[in-house]
């Protein structure tokens, strides 16, 4: 019934299989793809036609995780797959960003890409086994791709790269990258990634150790399409437009390379706008038909590209002035708004972002329902792109696959350098408004976001900055390009984003528009963006160095105890009673968590305090000796029992309560009276015997005993002799400091003397 094809690889001590012919059959191309105990099922489709008027290349890349793939049921009202998570949502992203590229100019045919998690082991993460499900659909599908690629995750441990470590252990303790690099066989085409500070030499070698990893996948993937592939679509020859190019050359082209002489983006917009409308306004007229304009505006388009490319290739002339390696005007500023807990306004060029930072606490974490389970986030950082930034209108407030992606980025580059969480056990939320874009948005987050940070008193190890490089590539003939502008992304060949400390490398990103780069130009970009990274950063110092000493007046405080598990039940009480009345009394927020650790947050300083010294006092050892505080809570006939601990209680014998005879004790205390008592004792079974007499009521000194001393109660001697004759040796008494009754029955009861305490027989 079904002709499956299957290839196999050992690859990274697991075995990668990939299935076609079983599963999906009507797609144009499907494929399972089992790494370990993770099963990715990806199904390709395209249009046969192209919609008219369609001038884009409408890809679209969806990666679903089921939650039965973990054995778990969705939470939430509706218990299913909702809509896409941020994880989802990234994963679609990187597997869309290299496979894009390789598709041919002019090809519109709609594409659907959609991989799903089928199983989930615990351990190998699925994004990887879904960018080469995908990669290896699209190759037997007959669609024109021009891979296919590879994928793999690396990790740096020791001075070694490890191939594809879990996510649990790419960045623990001695864990210091989490990288992820898709590839063709000759290049690479995408890097993501997180790291604690890496080289430049580093960050290199791990990408390279990805890339040869990734051309093993490639090898399985060209065997399988050697078994399984449908034949290739044919492809519609390109019409020859050399003549009309030509024509719009001379029409417009000293238009276009003067406009991109203008340094004012507004300026150079309304310029090319000009431009444009005059071919637009030339092939409407009756003599051209649709076709012919569309043709047209896109040679419009390759006419600019090739304007400013060969300006930066052959005379080092970039659209607004600058060299290659300089970077554009920044200015700094910190305490911008004087409620927020700490924010900045970073202006780079034309790039703008307003950056606040809000600390809260732990019940300010974000909660994550994953394949994992649930996990608690404590660092947020949320990217924003409003219209008005580029000057255009549009749909303002909804959050899309950009903004989700340039906030990833930007929180792993600022994720590195964050204080351990036992250390500042605040919940960081970051948030990014861009007020302008011309360049790197999201660099400009990294650089305002750290800057807001430490202005909130957040105690980074040190700053982190952040570059775009771009890259305009010919031939042989190449061009690196420090703090890229937007028109350079737009008509460059690469978006290279590097992002860290003085010390070293925490984020790197990479996308490129061509067939990939070679090893020397990776090399040429890192080092180019390391002096730019470094001169960002001293412009940053200029507006603040480091951290402040404190969080801001407007934050909460935490304070942060540690108390022994024994002791958990009795600060939380019966059905949380008891941490409910410290919260209600004392105003401050007490959280607890299973090892015993407890944070106490309040803006208010004396909350915290009062919180800290109930919590103390109900885990606090009670000291024969020592004089405390209480309160009646309950009044008995022969005395009072007082909370005087927290969850401890004692009592106060009516004897105990005043030097003079009692007759009840409501005459003397009263449910609810704050009273100073002294712990007299505490037997074996931790009751507690408390005096109010020995105690001055009102200053809580202590007072001289006036009282003669009771005979001391002493300990209890042992039974008497054995039994002997009849009736035995009878009761030996109750010797120890309190005599016995000794027992004096002697004869038939078998001579009790010689079973009496010996000091009452010296008696």
């Amino acid at each position: 019934m079904f002709d499956t094809k299957t290839v196999s690889l050992e690859w990274g001590g697991k075995t990668l299989t990939l299935e076609t012919g079983r599963v999906a059959r009507q797609a144009d191309g499907a494929v399972l793809a089992t790494y370990g105990e993770t099963v990715v099922l990806c199904a390709v489709t395209a249009a046969k036609s192209v919609k008219e008027g369609q001038d884009f290349f409408p890809l679209t890349v969806h990666y679903q995780e089921k939650f039965s793939a973990a054995g778990r049921i969705p939470g939430g009202f509706f218990k299913r797959e909702g809509r896409a998570t941020e994880k989802e949502t990234l994963t679609s992203r990187l597997i869309d960003r290299p496979v894009r590229p390789l598709f041919p100019e002019g090809f519109y045919n709609e594409i659907n890409v959609i991989c799903q998690v089928l199983s989930y082991d615990g351990e190998t993460e699925p994004d990887i086994v879904a960018m080469i499900a995908a990669s290896a659909a699209l190759t037997i599908s007959g669609v024109p791709f021009m891979g296919p690629i590879g994928a793999a995750r690396v990790g740096y441990r020791n001075g070694e790269y490890e191939l594809n470590p879990s996510l649990q252990t790419a960045l623990d303790e001695e864990g210091r990258l989490d990288l992820v690099v898709a590839a063709t066989q000759d290049a690479v085409m995408m890097v993501e990634s997180e790291a604690k500070e890496l080289t430049e030499e580093e960050m290199l070698g791990a990408v390279m150790f990805a890339h040869e990893e990734s051309r093993k996948v490639i090898g399985a993937i060209i065997d399988l399409a050697e078994q399984a592939a449908k034949d290739p679509w044919e492809l519609a020859s390109s019409d020859d437009n050399s003549e009309m190019k030509e024509y719009i050359r001379g029409m417009i082209g000293d238009d276009i390379a003067a406009a991109y002489k203008l340094t004012d983006k507004s300026a150079r917009s309304d310029a090319l706008n000009a431009a444009r409308d005059r071919v637009k306004e030339h092939y409407s007229g009756d003599e051209f038909d649709g076709q012919q304009l569309m043709t047209a505006i896109k040679l419009t388009k390759k006419l600019e590209a090739e304007i400013v490319r060969g300006a930066i290739l052959k005379d080092g002339q970039r659209i607004d002035g600058r060299k290659l390696d300089e970077v554009r005007p920044i200015e700094a500023i910190v305490g911008l708004l004087p409620r927020t807990h700490g924010s900045s306004l970073f202006t780079r060029g034309e790039t703008q972002a307003i950056c606040t930072t809000t600390l809260g606490t732990k019940d300010a974490e974000q909660m994550i329902d994953g394949l994992e389970g649930l996990s608690y986030n404590h660092f947020m950082l949320h990217y924003n792109f409003p219209p008005y930034s580029v000057g255009e209108v549009g749909r303002f407030g909804f959050t899309g696959r950009r903004e989700t992606g340039h906030g990833k980025l930007a929180w792993r580059a600022l994720h590195p350098v964050l204080p351990k969480h036992e250390d500042f056990p605040y919940t960081i939320r970051v948030l990014s408004d861009i007020t302008e874009s011309n360049g790197s948005s999201s660099m400009a987050t990294v650089c305002g976001g750290c800057l807001s940070m430490m202005d909130a008193g957040v105690p980074i190890e040190r700053p982190v900055s952040g570059i775009a490089m771009g890259l305009i590539l010919e031939g042989d003939e190449f061009a690196v390009l420090s703090d890229i502008l937007g028109d350079e992304d737009h008509l460059g060949d690469m978006d290279f984003k590097v992002a860290g400390s003085e010390k070293g490398i925490t984020s790197l990103q990479m996308d490129i528009k061509v067939a990939g780069i070679t090893k020397e130009i990776m090399a040429q970009a890192l080092e180019q963006a390391k002096g730019g990274r470094a001169h960002i950063l001293s412009k940053m110092n200029e507006a603040l160095s480091g951290s402040r000493g404190e969080v801001s007046k407007h934050a909460p405080r935490i304070e942060t105890m540690q108390i022994d598990k024994s002791k958990i039940r009795d600060v939380i009480g019966t059905g949380g009673k008891v941490i409910r009345e410290i919260v209600a009394e004392t105003g401050a927020k007490v959280d607890i968590d299973d090892e015993g650790t407890i944070k106490i947050s309040s803006s208010n300083a004396d909350e915290i305090a009062a919180a800290k010294a109930w919590i103390e006092g109900i885990v606090e050892e009670a000291e024969v000796g020592k004089i405390y505080t209480g309160k009646v809570v309950n009044i008995v006939d022969f005395g009072a029992f007082v909370n005087f601990m927290g969850g401890k209680d004692g009592l106060v014998h009516v004897s105990e309560m005043k030097n003079e005879r009692v007759e009840k004790p409501t005459d003397v205390v009263s449910e609810g009276q704050e009273v100073k008592v002294k712990v007299l004792e505490i037997d074996n079974r931790g009751k507690v015997r408390l005096s109010m007499r020995v105690v001055d009521q009102e200053t809580g000194e202590e007072l001289e005993d006036t009282r003669p001393p009771r005979e001391p109660r002493g300990d209890k001697g042992g039974r008497g002799g054995d039994r002997r004759g009849p009736r035995g040796g009878g009761r030996g008494g109750r010797g120890g400091d309190r005599g016995g009754r000794g027992g004096n029955k002697g004869g038939d009861n078998g001579g009790g003397d010689d079973h009496m305490p010996a000091f009452l027989k010296d008696d």
